[in-house]
């Protein structure tokens, strides 16, 4: 490694991701005392969460940035150069939403998840305050973005050939506009949750909601796959519903973390719904939006956790069908509520006998509906050349499964050449396997000519 400057990007959620980056920062340090790396630093969450730590352990880090300081960064790069001591920034913004900055499009951008896709961060921050979570501590309090500054930044992605935008935000719809700039013809509207469920902080009035950011975007790019993540069950009123199901460019598989199916547990983590509440959402989802996939986190030995709980949680799996669930055995997060005020009381052991039970029950649901899409007709982005055989091309489908396309000439006549990355293919499905399809190409398509 040869570098002037390197920033390490962190994440505080989950421990396993916090172990990686202090091996990390071990080595910048190492390389700094070599004259490899010139200065380095530590950005984000995790930033945020242990400067002190990072200072005691890593004494020669140059800066250290939390969630909200990148605008901050010349200037501590500047603190730094100046004193030669460590530059310390991790002051939390109640209304940083960087609305402004636009990434030039490039394949190796870090908002440009490969050749076709992009993220558009719509929030920032968090409300909900489960009690597992460090986010809202780490990040803030939630804040939204204008929709003009969104719709800006989607363009602005779309006019360099991005195919699908993948709109982001820790509670991603949550989403409220409360600012002046409003839609022509929308009129503010009070925020609304799903039925049945509630939170622990006070709704706010007026302003402009995710369905109205969700539909702008999906009418200005008919040609556009649109994907939104991650989003909160109590958010997906009607209203967000209608608009999915109306959009054919809106892609119709969608994330509703459950986190378990026990009402005694979802209380613990302060979820704000029961199992009954979710079942319905589903059930309203399913009607409104025939063919939906839907997707899930789950987190195995939460605080109290019993065996009976646990079942519920299987029973909630079985019963929902889950396309994707990820799937966590709990670790305890310093200055969460579950920290202050619960007990890690289930061993470790039992957190991952449940977890395997539980990945086991989710790859027989996922494999039989795998099997029952052989034989349709699904529009694949492509995305690339599989690693495996240049003779293979792979894409994603509406629920985002990676499907694999034998590379040869289409039905329609048209060579396999002609097809591209970026391409959107109508294909059949050969085949399956619990996570990956398989399919053949039949036309170069489009969403709106294979919808109409």
């Amino acid at each position: 490694m040869q570098a002037d400057i390197v920033f390490l990007m962190t994440c505080a959620i989950r421990e396993n991701a916090e172990n990686k980056v202090w091996h990390k920062l071990r080595e910048l340090e190492r390389a700094k005392r070599s004259g490899a790396v010139k200065k380095f630093g530590l950005l984000g969450c995790m930033a945020e969460r242990l400067k002190t730590k990072v200072l005691e352990e890593v004494p020669t880090i140059d800066v250290i940035g939390g969630p909200d300081s990148y605008r901050h960064l010349p200037k501590l790069l500047a603190v730094n150069s100046l004193t030669g001591q460590n530059a310390v920034n991790v002051l939390l913004s109640l209304d940083e939403t960087y609305d402004d900055v636009l990434t030039d499009v490039h394949p190796h951008s870090s908002t440009i998840t490969s050749r076709t896709s992009a993220y558009v961060s719509i929030t920032r921050g968090c409300n909900n305050l489960c009690s597992y979570c460090i986010v809202p501590h780490t990040r803030g309090r939630e804040r939204s973005r204008s929709i003009e500054t969104i719709l800006k930044e989607v363009r602005h992605y779309v006019d360099a050939g991005v195919r699908e935008i993948i709109l982001l935000g820790q509670n991603v719809n949550s989403y409220r506009d409360f600012g002046g700039d409003q839609v022509e013809g929308k009129e503010q509207q009070q925020v609304k949750l799903a039925a049945g469920f509630r939170t622990l902080y006070k709704l706010k009035s007026g302003g402009i909601g995710f369905d109205v950011l969700l539909d702008e975007v999906a009418r200005a790019h008919p040609d556009v796959r649109i994907r939104f993540t991650s989003p909160h069950p109590k958010d997906f009123t009607d209203e967000v519903i209608e608009v999915i199901a109306r959009h054919p460019n809106i892609a119709k598989g969608l994330h509703m973390p459950a986190q378990s199916g026990s009402d005694a547990v979802l209380e613990r983590m302060r979820r704000g719904y029961t199992k009954a509440a979710y079942l319905s959402l589903v059930e309203r989802i399913r009607a409104a939006i025939p063919g939906c996939a839907i997707n899930s986190d789950f987190i195995c030995g939460f605080c109290g956790e019993t065996d009976a709980d646990h079942q519920e949680t299987l029973d909630l799996v079985e019963r929902v069908g889950y396309l994707v669930a990820y799937i966590f055995a709990y670790s305890m997060r310093e200055r969460t509520h579950a920290h202050y005020h619960l007990v890690d009381d289930v061993p470790q052991e039992v957190k991952i006998a449940r977890l395997t039970e539980l990945n086991q029950l989710y790859r027989l649901s996922s494999l039989r509906m795998n099997q029952a899409t052989v034989g349709t007709r699904q529009l694949l982005l492509i995305e690339g050349v599989s690693k495996k055989s240049p003779d293979q091309l792979y894409g994603r489908n509406e629920a985002n499964q990676k499907v694999v396309l034998t590379r040869r000439a289409t039905e329609d006549g048209s060579g396999d050449d002609l097809i591209d990355v970026g391409d959107f293919v109508d294909a059949r499905i050969v085949g399956c396997t619990s996570v990956t399809l398989l399919g053949e190409p039949v036309a170069k398509s489009s969403i709106t000519a294979f919808y109409a």
